[in-house]
């Protein structure tokens, strides 16, 4: 009998235990479910701005009196560019072989103010003989495509820069470019 009696014991036991863990996860799930979305809406909100307008910490409306007053000056009006011709260039390239390759180059200098095409002009005979000194260097093949026109074109320009100084060179504008 008293094995019966703890067997009852044991049962009753069972009985009165508590139910599996599943239950509790179940409350954290309905506890953490809303408390993400809410942060998560809260920061996109944020973050595309809708939110810091809603509560009044975006910038202060601007008047037309603060716009009139924060306004700068307007540039004084820049003067045309100017172009100076520059004579035909005919030079060799430094090319392998025997056969030789030449390049003409007819070009017009663009110069930001007009005022100092009396200095280019004047400083001519400097400007060819660094773009002759220069063509001969080049070899053929850096020449291709619109990669070596432009890079012909910032050489040319910092070259024309430095010998017409203090004018200022803006660009090169080709006019005739072969290369035979």
């Amino acid at each position: 009998m008293a094995a019966a009696a703890a067997a009852k014991t044991d049962a009753a036991a069972g009985a009165e235990a508590p139910p599996a863990k599943g239950g509790g996860r179940k409350k954290l799930l309905l506890i953490l479910l809303p408390v993400l979305l809410l942060v998560g809406g809260g920061a996109g909100l944020w973050f595309t701005g809708i939110l810091p307008g809603l509560l009044g910490m975006g910038p202060p409306p601007v008047t037309e009196e603060a716009a009139a007053a924060e306004a700068e000056p307007a540039p004084p009006p820049r003067s045309p560019p100017a172009f100076v011709e520059l004579p035909e260039i005919i030079s060799n390239l430094n090319a392998p072989g025997r056969r030789p390759v030449f390049v003409r180059l007819r070009a017009k200098l663009e110069i930001s103010r007009a005022e100092d095409a009396a200095a280019v002009t004047e400083a001519m005979p400097r400007l060819l003989d660094l773009f002759q000194t220069y063509l001969r260097e080049v070899r053929p093949d850096e020449l291709r495509g619109s990669a070596g026109t432009h890079r012909l074109r910032e050489e040319l320009i910092a070259r024309a820069s430095l010998a017409a100084a203090p004018a200022r060179v803006t660009d090169v504008l080709f006019m005739e470019f072969l290369v035979q």
